[in-house]
């Protein structure tokens, strides 16, 4: 059943201990860091603009129940010689407060395309990580005039979730439970960089998982053939050779016979959370399909 409320937190003391573990996260960002709120017709969207005075702009999109913070080990070298926005994406806990449900993937590009225009930005370059990358896959379809490229890191919207990631996510509940100093370990083993993240980063996802209630944001349903191969823009899909979410092989060979000059690659020791397992390797990567792309025109 669809859902019709927006995303909440169960109380306003609820909201502000969120807030309190949310703000120390965000100092794991490099200074100086800005904050704005640009309005949109489904709520509130805060964002987070740290780097470059010029260059083109770089956006990124968390994932699911995630927030800025997550992007810590991206942000110094992304901003190097781009202006680097986070976005707190409307449904998730956060900065951002929704007023209206965005349904389907026309809402949401929707939303998306209101605050990049409310930021004044143009031929943005759109980097999103699982849900995050779902979005940014759905603005290329759906909305991509202010897009220069998007670049989804083990995007969810490829192929069906799996059962073997709702088990995954329970490990990596069960996993909090180890000791401190042994979850890195267990992390590792069970390709959860989550386990082995900073302690501030992870204070405000777990507060978010016992006091926000999700609206009704759609699960990242799977694109169609005709939507993937109507994308035209440079892009880049980056797959975790461990993840819990895609089989790697299989969605490597569907954007590629699909998506006209995409570049795909399966990162070894890596698995979901690649921007955290591999941060140098994903960097690397980046900037040099950012660079690539900067110059207008699809990726040979």
């Amino acid at each position: 059943m669809t859902r019709t409320s927006v995303g909440h937190f169960v109380s306003e003391a609820a909201r502000a201990r969120f807030l309190e573990a949310y703000d120390r996260a965000m100092d794991l960002w490099p200074s100086p860091r800005q904050e704005f709120d640009v309005e949109t017709a489904y709520g509130s969207v805060h964002v987070h603009r740290h780097g470059a005075a010029t260059g083109e702009p770089i956006v990124l999109l968390h994932g699911h129940a995630g927030h800025p913070s997550n992007w810590h080990p991206q942000v110094a070298a992304l901003g190097e010689h781009h202006p680097v926005y986070a976005i707190d994406t409307l449904d998730d806990p956060g900065r951002s407060v929704q007023r209206a449900v965005a349904a389907g993937s026309q809402e949401n590009a929707a939303w998306l395309g209101e605050v990049l225009a409310g930021l004044g930005l143009e031929r943005v370059h759109l980097v999103g990580v699982s849900y995050g990358g779902w979005l940014a896959l759905n603005q290329a379809v759906h909305a991509p005039e202010r897009l220069a490229s998007v670049a989804p890191l083990d995007p969810g919207g490829i192929e069906k979730v799996p059962a073997r990631f709702y088990v995954s996510m329970i490990a990596g509940l069960f996993g909090m439970l180890a000791p401190r100093p042994l979850r890195p370990a267990v992390g590792r083993l069970l390709a959860n960089p989550a386990l082995g993240a900073p302690r501030e980063m992870i204070a405000p996802l777990m507060l978010g998982m016992r006091s926000y209630k999700p609206g009704g944001r759609p699960a990242a349903r799977p694109f169609t053939d005709e939507e993937l191969a109507s994308i035209d823009l440079p892009v880049l899909v980056l797959v975790g050779r461990r993840s819990a979410l895609l089989r790697p092989r299989r969605v490597v060979e569907r954007v590629a016979r699909l998506i006209p000059g995409v570049r795909a690659e399966i990162l070894d020791r890596a698995g979901h959370g690649l921007n955290l397992e591999r941060p140098e390797l994903v960097n690397e990567r980046l900037l040099s399909f950012i660079e690539g792309a900067s110059g207008g025109g699809r990726q040979g």
